[in-house]
């Protein structure tokens, strides 16, 4: 049985991979930061008749991620789901926001790949995906910080696959446009109106040329083709999962 790794796990895009891929037969150990949603997720595995473990991390701070994967014996997936967002433009943007995004969003996927990849080769590989964003590719309005951090994690993903082709170790990212997930549902909720709701959920869907968000299920279904060996000749790529964003734009 092969051990997947899946960063911030405990709810959204990262709960629906975490799902997918324990469906598919692998072990799943959830590294996130509230244990409590994290076991949220591994419940619902063992429930379905999967196996899972969670493990409290901060994917920020480096002493925090070496104690996580020090308990791993083996690391065959690595999932960089964990993430924040930020919005605001260049003047908005403080610089402790910006350290923060950049802690989580790009020193995270460092983190894990740098203890992660070390345990890869020892077994003979390993597949690696990060989670990036349309973000990585075009500009988008207000999210400066946000569309930075993604940047990072769309360059990492060239630059590890390119170092470790020959290694047997495959690292992808996707690049999904809106996904409606409870941190949007959130974000509609705090900052608008019972009223207004149903219009700003429209517009933020209007905004995919195919007239919808995304839904975690839809990312989790590629991500975990990605992490699979079906997709064994896959290594280096960014895959769009946009409703059509990039295509028109």
């Amino acid at each position: 049985m092969k051990t997947a790794v899946v960063t911030g796990a405990g709810s959204g895009i990262g709960q629906a991979i975490a799902l997918k891929l324990a469906e598919e037969g692998n072990h799943l150990a959830i590294l996130d930061f509230n244990t409590e949603a994290g076991e949220q997720t591994a419940e619902m595995i063992r429930k379905a008749g999967g196996t899972a473990e969670v493990i409290q991390c901060d994917v920020s701070s480096t002493d925090s991620v070496e104690a996580a994967f020090e308990q791993l014996e083996r690391v065959d997936i690595l999932v960089n789901n964990a993430g924040i967002a930020a919005v605001g433009n260049v003047e908005v943007c403080g610089p402790e926001e910006l350290d923060k995004v950049y802690g989580v969003n790009v020193k995270g996927v460092y983190h894990c790949c740098h203890f992660a990849v070390p345990k890869m080769l020892q077994q003979g590989g390993g597949a690696i995906l990060n989670l990036a964003s349309i973000a990585s590719k075009i500009g988008i309005l207000d999210r400066f910080a946000y569309s930075m951090s993604k940047g990072a994690a769309y360059s990492m993903t060239m630059s590890v696959a390119r170092d470790y082709v020959d290694k047997g170790i495959r690292c992808n990212c996707i690049c999904p446009a809106r996904v409606l997930t409870p941190f949007v549902e959130g974000f509609l909720e705090k900052n608008y109106s019972e009223e207004e709701r149903p219009q700003v959920k429209q517009t933020l869907s209007e905004y995919q040329p195919i007239g919808r968000m995304g839904t975690p299920d839809e990312v989790a279904e590629l991500a975990a083709f990605l992490c699979s060996d079906k997709a064994s000749f896959i290594t280096g790529s960014a895959y769009d999962i946009d409703g059509g964003v990039t295509l028109l734009r």
